[in-house]
């Protein structure tokens, strides 16, 4: 059994592209995408027909409703070839506008509605800043499941459980990335690798939390640098994982076992934990590398979008 079968067995597989006829070959059961993704897709000459007949169709129409169509267009061609569900992410220009957040994401899902999709099977992304996480609640209540992106902490993570969001998206990569970069030459890799990457401990950590205390929210881990950090988080809910490293994954015969385990988990000594605005604002300014990462997600993110509105206006 290849690792990719093997790791089929202990956490759902998704597929972190906008790359729709790639995945075919892995099966995974759900996709995710992002501005960067669509931003990369649209820009092949295999996608490229999809910017322009929206464009096309809808010329005329604000930008930002043709923004919309178009990634309710890459979603609509992505559950085509998946059974599951496909994230689309909100504007990252509105991650500090609770109210717009949830207009947008309203839209978003009644253009996949006007397709034929149920809402079951979309999940809107978006940045689990205060005023994302708030959003967020606003549109669990109305039935509208979200996927709580660009999260680097466990305060984070806690106030997406208290809001009850449906799934939340830890960066193991980007987590990995600072530490890297914060130590330098005192980096030694193989110290930090496996169990010990920085990224998949901060996983661990928030996987582990919300088994003990029965916390629903599923924990997808994404944004993956290399297989070890993929395999050292099997047996988490889920991973989202760039169609490069589920090439590797199938291409090895190395033997993967379960590292994460909701039960054992439950006998962990934690503490359970609440914020509140204040207490949210504070634990996240403490911690210099969410704080950071946060920043820089949202601001790279807001730039491809801008990008696209580019090449949406020029064509």
């Amino acid at each position: 059994m290849n690792q990719l079968d093997a790791l089929k067995q202990f956490t759902t597989v998704v597929a972190d592209t906008g790359d729709f006829r790639q995945m075919a070959a892995y099966l995974p059961q759900d996709a995710t995408t992002n501005p960067s993704l669509i931003l990369k897709a649209v820009q092949k000459p295999d996608y490229s027909f999809l910017l322009s007949d929206t464009v096309a169709r809808y010329r005329g129409r604000p930008l930002d409703e043709i923004t919309d169509r178009l990634l309710v267009r890459f979603g609509v061609e992505i559950l085509a070839i998946i059974p599951g569900r496909v994230s689309t992410e909100v504007d990252a220009r509105l991650s500090f506008d609770a109210s717009a957040t949830v207009a947008r994401a309203e839209r978003i899902v009644e253009l996949y509605q006007a397709e034929g999709i149920h809402v079951d099977r979309v999940l809107i992304k978006v940045a689990a800043t205060w005023e994302g996480i708030d959003a967020a609640a606003q549109l669990e209540r109305r039935g509208i499941h979200t996927n709580l992106t660009l999260l680097f902490s466990f305060c984070q993570a806690v106030a997406c459980a208290q809001a009850r969001v449906q799934l939340i998206s830890p960066f193991v990569g980007r987590i990995y990335d600072w530490y890297r970069k914060s130590a330098g030459a005192a980096w030694v890799e193989a110290d930090n690798a496996g169990s010990n990457d920085p990224g998949v401990k901060s996983v661990q950590q928030i996987y582990n939390y919300y088994k003990k205390f029965g916390i629903a929210t599923e924990v997808m881990g994404a944004s993956f640098r290399n297989t070890g950090q993929v395999t050292a988080l099997a047996g988490c809910d889920l991973l989202t994982i760039s169609p490069d490293l589920l090439a590797t994954l199938q291409a090895s015969q190395t033997p993967l076992e379960r590292a994460l385990d909701a039960k054992a988990a439950g006998s962990l000594e934690l503490t359970h934990v609440n914020y509140d605005e204040a207490g949210f604002r504070y634990a996240l300014n403490e911690d210099a590398m969410a704080t950071e990462k946060l920043a820089e997600g949202i601001r790279a993110f807001c730039l491809d979008s801008v990008r696209l509105d580019q090449l949406l206006l020029a064509a």
